[in-house]
């Protein structure tokens, strides 16, 4: 999920990819900050590139 995000994909292009609900997708990005201690979605991208989640350049 923070890697999708840190992808920036939207919330929908979030559920779309997992094959769940828009409102599913939001819930998961929204307890991923809250469990991480993150106060925006940018936090969470962060969280991504320095837990090794993502580099630059990749694509998935």
């Amino acid at each position: 999920m923070v890697a999708l995000v840190a992808e920036g994909l939207s919330n929908d292009e979030i559920a779309d990819r997992l094959f769940v609900s828009p409102a599913t997708a939001k819930t998961h990005v929204s307890r991923a900050m809250i469990k991480l201690g993150a106060r925006d979605r940018a936090q969470l991208v962060v969280f991504a590139y320095e837990a090794g989640l993502v580099r630059p350049g990749w694509q998935t």
